[in-house]
C-alpha cells in the first residue's frame, strides 16, 4: 500500500520539544537579553499595571494639564459632543443613506468591516476631521494608524491628546516606534535613493530588536500605548515572546512585510498559534496584507486563520486606497474588491491611505508616503501643513465612501464605537 504523501509533513513532538529546550536553557542570550529588560521594568505584572494607570483618561487629562496644553479644550469638546450626541449614531447614517428601506434590511454584524484610515500624524489633523464629522453627519473611523516620530510628538503632546481622543472615541490605535528603518539602524542606507537596499529587510538589524523592545516598553508603561507597527521578522517574533511572558503588547504587521500568497500567511499565522496563551489569544492583533493579494488569497488567508483558531484574534487589514505617491502605480482602488470580500470574510478592516482617485490626481500636493517621515519643523519650514491636512481629509472622505458602499449593498461596517454604535 502506498505511503500517504502527505503524512511526510507532520511535524515530530521531538522538534517541539527540541525548540522548547533552547527557550528554557539558562544560557541562552537572545531569552536572557529578553528577560533581562522584561525584569528592568518590573517583570510583566508590573509593566502591565503601569500601562493601564498612564492609560487612563484622568492621569493623560492630569499629564495635559499639567503640561498646560491647548489639546485640553479639545478634548473637553469632544467629550461633551460625544454625551449630547452629536455624532451621527449608525441607525441614523443608514436611514441617511437607504432612507426608510434601511430598517428592511438585516445588516449581519458578524462580518462588519472596521473602517481604517492612516495615518493620523498630528492631532490638529484628527480634530478638524471631528469636527467636520459633527457638521456633515459623517463617520470617524473605528481604527487609526500613526506614523509620526513617537519623540517628536511626546514633546509636544500628540502622544497624550490622541491617547486620550481615541479612549473617548472608542478606536483602535497603532503607533510606530522609532526603533524602525528609517532610524539610521542600517548605516548603509539612506533614503529613497538607497530604496533598494531595503528589499532584503527593514532595517532593524543585529541589537535593534532588543533596542525596538525597550523602545514599546518606555513606551507603554508611561502612555499606555499597547499596539505598535511591526516590520521586521525578529521584532515580530519578540512581540509573541513578550506576550507569552504576560505582558499585553498588541502589535500588527505592516504592509512593508510583504505577505503576499497563503504560503507566507500561514507562516505568520503559524507561528502566532504557537506562542499564544492558555485563551487563545495572541499579540498579532493586525496583519496587513502586501497590496498584490487578490480576493482569492484573503479567502484562503481567512480559512488558514479560521483552522488556527485566530479569527477573532486577528483582524485583517486590507489597503482599499493608497497614498498617490511613492508606494503603487496608480490607479489604485479595491473597493469593489471590498464589497465582494466582506460576506465572506470576517474580521477585516477597510484601511484607506489616500483619498479619491478622482480627487488626489487634481490635488495640487496629492498624498505622499514619504510625508510621513518628514519632522513638523520640515513640514512648517516647507509651508506643507495646509496640504497635509487637506490630504488627511481627503482619506476621512474616502472612508466615509466605502461605508456608504458597504451600506448601499447591505453591508456593515464598525466606526467609532463611542460615538456612532448606540441607540438613535
Amino acid at each position: 500500500m502506498p505511503i500517504d504523501i502527505r503524512s511526510k509533513l507532520v511535524i515530530d513532538g521531538k522538534r517541539l520539544d527540541e525548540i522548547n529546550a533552547f527557550l528554557m536553557d539558562p544560557n541562552n542570550k537572545l531569552v536572557n537579553d529578553i528577560i533581562s529588560v522584561v525584569e528592568k521594568y518590573g517583570g510583566p505584572e508590573e509593566i502591565n499595571r503601569k500601562a493601564r494607570e498612564a492609560s487612563k483618561i484622568e492621569n493623560l487629562i492630569a499629564k495635559l494639564n499639567k503640561n498646560n496644553s491647548p489639546y485640553l479644550k479639545d478634548l473637553k469638546w469632544l467629550i461633551e459632543q460625544r454625551e449630547k450626541g452629536a455624532f451621527i449614531t449608525v441607525d441614523e447614517y443608514r436611514k441617511k443613506v437607504l432612507g426608510d428601506k434601511a430598517e428592511e434590511i438585516d445588516f449581519n454584524e458578524d462580518f462588519a468591516v472596521t473602517l481604517e484610515i492612516s495615518a493620523c500624524q498630528q492631532f490638529s489633523f484628527f480634530m478638524k476631521e471631528a469636527r467636520q464629522a459633527v457638521e456633515k453627519g459623517e463617520l470617524m473611523p473605528g481604527r487609526f494608524i500613526r506614523v509620526r516620530c513617537m519623540k517628536e510628538q511626546e514633546v509636544d503632546n500628540d502622544l497624550l491628546a490622541m491617547t486620550a481622543a481615541m479612549q473617548i472615541i472608542g478606536a483602535s490605535w497603532c503607533e510606530t516606534l522609532d526603533t524602525k528603518g528609517t532610524d539610521g539602524s542600517n548605516v548603509h542606507l539612506g533614503g529613497p535613493e538607497t530604496i533598494t537596499g531595503y528589499f532584503g529587510g527593514v532595517g532593524q538589524p543585529n541589537d535593534y530588536p532588543i533596542k525596538w523592545m525597550e523602545e514599546f516598553l518606555y513606551y507603554y508603561t508611561n502612555y499606555g500605548a499597547k499596539q505598535v507597527l511591526n516590520i521586521n521578522p525578529g521584532t515580530i517574533f519578540l512581540g509573541y515572546l513578550l506576550h507569552k511572558l504576560g505582558i499585553d503588547i498588541e502589535f500588527k504587521i505592516s504592509v512593508f512585510m510583504g505577505n503576499d500568497n497563503p504560503y507566507a500567511v500561514f507562516w505568520t499565522l503559524m507561528a502566532a498559534r504557537l506562542f499564544s496563551r492558555d485563551d487563545g489569544s495572541t499579540s498579532l492583533i493586525g496583519f496587513n496584507f502586501s497590496n498584490s493579494v487578490n480576493n482569492a488569497t484573503i479567502e484562503f488567508s481567512s480559512d488558514i486563520r479560521k483552522s488556527l483558531g485566530l479569527e477573532d484574534f486577528v483582524r485583517f487589514e486590507h489597503h482599499i486606497l493608497e497614498t498617490w505617491k511613492s508606494i503603487v502605480i496608480q490607479p489604485y482602488d479595491r473597493r469593489d474588491e471590498l464589497l465582494e470580500i466582506a460576506p465572506k470574510v470576517k474580521n477585516i478592516s477597510a484601511k484607506h491611505e489616500g483619498g479619491e482617485i478622482t480627487i488626489e490626481e487634481k490635488r495640487e500636493h496629492p498624498s505622499d508616503i514619504l510625508d510621513y517621515f518628514l519632522p513638523k519643523t520640515d513640514i512648517d519650514e516647507k509651508g506643507l501643513m495646509p496640504f497635509l491636512i487637506q490630504n488627511y481629509l481627503d482619506k476621512h472622505e474616502a472612508v466615509n465612501n466605502t461605508a456608504r458602499a458597504l451600506t448601499e449593498n447591505g453591508l456593515s461596517f464598525i466606526a467609532a464605537s463611542k460615538l456612532h454604535h448606540r441607540e438613535a
